[in-house]
């Protein structure tokens, strides 16, 4: 760990946060004397953010914690362009409506995570949209423009990726990253920005708005980055074979997201109680430190104080009293992901049905496997028709995936 003085970069240092500063000893020096306002950018691509975006929330959590504003920029504007950073091909466009839709879903999730309002270090929202849609497009190019080379934007991963794999790259999304830059500009001037942060795929598009800010406004400005968030088995952390771990609880319940953090690898507890919760390091050390079964009492707490966080702690302590009804003394807790049989259905819809099995496929391949039990009996015929019951029953597939059947 580098010896920091600013109590916010001591805290992102000693949790695991920082994997690069465009400035270190600067940024510390100014986070010691004043307030320094940060942002994170979000595009609203949909009505909820997921688990991949986790860190970067935690980022802004960390930063009010350490006595500095958050600045959560909505992509409102961005989003009608689409951003090319690790994508493979152009997303679809979408309309102001859905936009503005999303946007207002999206909220309710950071204000779980921070305190909003009028002070100095409370939380605000913007929308890049309020000065982005204003542009008036050829003194746009003459101010900020002429400041970019296609040369340098060449270089970046997220064109040499694309044009590597010969998928097109529409010139809306080539200036994506002339409008982010533009972005922390405008940031720094309307809310007194000083620091941009992000995952470390945002590195160029950071320093760009650091470099765009310094010749158009001679103002420093900062930027941090965090690793790449990845489970011990190397691969990208927020992964499921069912599909995005969303943090809205209309798109996951709450006992699903308990159990995506319960199913952490052993060797991930630790970095993970660092990053996701704010549990003292002291208990954090303890419990990486066990070893064996024991392991899977700290399992359990992250599980619980991750989805506290998001979610609330009545919820948490439900989800974690259903999965232990239904895994430590065999039962059927209430609170498990349900879905409606009508009349009747077949195995492979249940299975499908509750999110197990992305398939019919795959759901007869698991089945065949061995691993989908109905009521904790062994299911062999892919076949099968579940009649309407009047008492709800428990689907299973594998040790860990349990949902319930209800007419």
């Amino acid at each position: 760990m580098t010896s920091y003085r600013s109590s916010l970069l001591k805290l992102l240092d000693e949790r695991g946060y920082i994997h690069q500063v465009t400035d270190a000893e600067a940024l510390d020096v100014l986070a010691s004397k004043e307030v320094v306002p940060g942002y994170v950018g979000y595009d609203a691509t949909a009505p909820s953010l997921h688990v991949g975006n986790l860190v970067s929330i935690m980022l802004l959590r960390r930063l009010q914690q350490a006595g500095h504003k958050p600045i959560v920029l909505m992509g409102g504007g961005t989003t009608k362009v689409g951003d090319p950073s690790g994508k493979d091909e152009g997303r679809r466009l979408l309309t102001p409506e859905v936009i503005a839709a999303n946007i207002a879903s999206i909220r309710r999730c950071f204000e779980r995570f921070l305190h909003f309002g009028d002070g100095p270090t409370d939380a605000i929202m913007v929308n890049n949209d309020e000065w982005l849609s204003g542009l008036e497009y050829i003194p746009f190019l003459r101010e900020v423009g002429r400041h970019f080379t296609i040369n340098r934007m060449l270089t970046f991963d997220s064109v040499k990726l694309r044009l590597d794999r010969e998928q097109p790259l529409t010139f809306l999304e080539f200036n994506y990253m002339i409008l982010q830059a533009y972005d922390f500009l405008e940031l720094s001037r309307v809310a007194g920005c000083r620091l941009q942060m992000g995952g470390s795929d945002q590195w160029g598009n950071i320093v760009n708005g650091i470099e765009l800010a310094r010749r158009i406004d001679g103002t420093e400005m900062y930027g941090v980055t965090t690793p790449l968030i990845t489970t011990a088995d190397g691969s990208k952390m927020g992964k499921t074979a069912s599909g995005a771990v969303w943090l809205n609880p209309d798109q996951l319940s709450p006992y699903d997201y308990w159990q995506f953090w319960r199913n952490t690898q052993d060797a991930d507890v630790g970095k993970f109680l660092r990053i996701f919760t704010d549990m003292p390091l002291d208990e954090i050390a303890r419990l990486e430190s066990l070893q064996g079964a024991e392991i899977n009492e700290a399992k359990i707490i992250l599980a619980t104080e991750a989805t506290a966080l998001l979610h609330g702690r009545m919820e948490a302590e439900k989800a974690a009293g259903t999965a232990k009804t239904t895994f430590a003394e065999g039962g059927a807790g209430a609170d498990l992901p349900t879905f409606r049989t009508g009349d009747g259905i077949s195995i492979l819809a249940a299975l499908t049905g509750l999110g197990f099995c992305a398939s019919n496929g795959e759901a007869k391949r698991k089945i065949a496997e061995g691993a989908v039990r109905l009521n904790d009996v062994t299911v062999n015929d892919p076949a099968l028709m579940l009649s309407a019951a009047d008492e709800p029953l428990k689907l299973s597939l594998g040790k860990k995936r349990h949902g319930l059947l209800v007419r």
